[in-house]
């Protein structure tokens, strides 16, 4: 009997500029630490939702620089990488009970979404698909609750932010907005509110010790079979 051996497609990438050759089925992320990288920042979720592993890469050939996030996306024949776990945006202080919901609170805290020219550069580079430059023309108009919903799916990857010419932290002005909208614009949840108050006067302190004591797959079982309210 003729046994066929499978061959397992490889491609080339480029690692902090060195070149590796991976299997061509791994995400990014899969083939960094096929490469060996032990990847203690710029992971975390690996499910496409907490935003640290944004990459920037370059196809061989091409001039177009793309971006991504690392544990989502598969990797391509002659891929530049480089990795971005962090980027520095401005991060105001602020006490969200002692501001409001007005436009001059945004110009306050951040007022270089002023200085936004309209180069959409924000929007292309966002790993989420979101329309970043219009969330942040909500925030200028002092629209909180339209810039919440449209920038709800932000991971806070900072992408945007390393793109943009006028040095706007977008994910932290969407933060605010939606702080604003939760604290003033929104409905009010009064149920919610009274298990807020119970949880702080310890109400549940034992429940929540329980919790903590029962195995994974009893927390599982709880979890799938939960009361969800319609």
């Amino acid at each position: 009997m003729e046994v066929m051996e499978v061959m397992e497609e490889m491609v080339n990438v480029f690692l902090m500029g060195k070149k590796y050759a991976v299997p061509s089925n791994l995400t990014i992320m899969g083939a960094m630490e096929y490469a060996g990288y032990q990847l203690v920042r710029g992971c975390g979720c690996r499910n496409g939702f907490c935003g640290a592993c944004a990459i920037i890469y370059r196809i061989k050939g091409e001039r177009e620089l793309k971006v991504c996030l690392a544990c989502q996306t598969k990797v391509e024949d002659n891929m530049y990488i480089a990795t971005l776990p962090f980027f520095p945006l401005v991060k105001e202080v602020y006490n969200i009970n002692e501001i409001k919901p007005t436009e001059q609170i945004m110009m306050q805290l951040y007022p270089e979404i002023y200085s936004c020219i309209g180069c959409n550069a924000c929007t292309k580079s966002c790993t989420q698909g979101l329309d970043v430059m219009q969330y942040i023309a909500y925030a200028q108009r002092g629209e909180y609750k339209k810039c919440a919903e449209a920038s709800f799916d932000c991971v806070m990857c900072g992408v945007c932010s390393s793109r943009c010419p006028a040095g706007i932290s977008h994910p932290q002005v969407a933060l605010l907005a939606r702080r604003l909208t939760g604290k003033y614009l929104a409905p009010k949840s009064q149920h919610l509110e009274n298990r807020v108050c119970e949880i702080g006067n310890g109400d549940f302190k034992e429940l929540l010790e329980g919790l903590m004591q029962k195995p994974i797959e009893k927390l599982k079982e709880l979890y799938n079979n939960r009361e969800i309210e319609e």
